[in-house]
Order: C-alpha cells, then structure tokens, then sequence
C-alpha cells in the first residue's frame, strides 16, 4: 500500500476522452471531458492497484512517460494515486477481531472507559504510519 504515479495516454474522439494505462492490461477508462477524465483516470488507477495489492501481485514499474509513442490525437499525463487513502474510502466496513490482553489491564481500561476499537485504530495506524488528514 503506497503512492504510486503512472502514466496516463488520452485520446480525445469527438467530445470523449478515453485513458489508458499502459503499464496495465485492462486499466482504461472515458470521461465526458477533460476533468472528467482525470477524475475516472485517478479511480481506475486506485482501483487497479488496489485489487493488485488486496490479491498480492506485484504492481509494475511506471514507465517513463517521455518514452511512450503516441499518436496524433494523443496526450500522456502522470496520474497519482494512494491506495491508503483510497481504501479509507471505499473499504471502510468494520471487522471483527478478538484479541487477548492481561485481566488486571482489561479492568483499569474498562474503569477508565477505555474504547477498546479507538485505541486499537490508533495503535495501528501510528505502527503502519498512516496519517489522519
């Protein structure tokens, strides 16, 4: 999970963009126009690498976007994307997870009011170093 930056090739056809990617096989997308375009970009592109992550492959090198041949109607631009950010958005459902704490911490915590789910999210967030924006 990480920032990445691809390159992105539009292709304007009539008053459409369509993007690919081509790093990717099947990571393209159209927009009504040119912010639209930009936006679905930036989503394909989270998505793809994403669903990459979540089955463990490996995520392939960007390619220089001065070395991509393009053709007359074309552009190339770099796309960002943050898959932590992207998963804090789209993967948000809670799961369930038991875990075992010594009985003497377990009752000062539970007479402190301690919110056991808050402290865990905390915890992991500060080990994997992912910041609250």
């Amino acid at each position: 999970m990480a920032k990445y930056i691809y390159p992105a090739v539009f292709q304007m056809e009539g008053d459409i963009f369509n993007v690919n990617f081509p790093d990717f096989e099947s990571c393209y997308t159209q927009g009504e126009n040119l912010q639209d375009a930009f936006e679905m970009a930036q989503d394909v592109l989270c998505l793809t690498l994403y669903a990459l992550e979540q089955d463990g492959q490996t995520i392939p090198k960007a390619s220089n976007i001065t070395d991509l041949q393009l053709n007359k109607n074309e552009f190339a631009s770099l796309i960002i994307c943050d898959t932590i950010e992207y998963r804090k958005f789209y993967d948000n459902k809670a799961v369930k997870k038991t875990l075992t704490i010594p009985s003497w911490l377990n009752d000062l915590a539970e007479r402190s009011n301690v919110n056991f789910s808050a402290i865990l999210q905390q915890a992991l967030k500060k080990e994997l170093q992912i910041t609250d924006r």
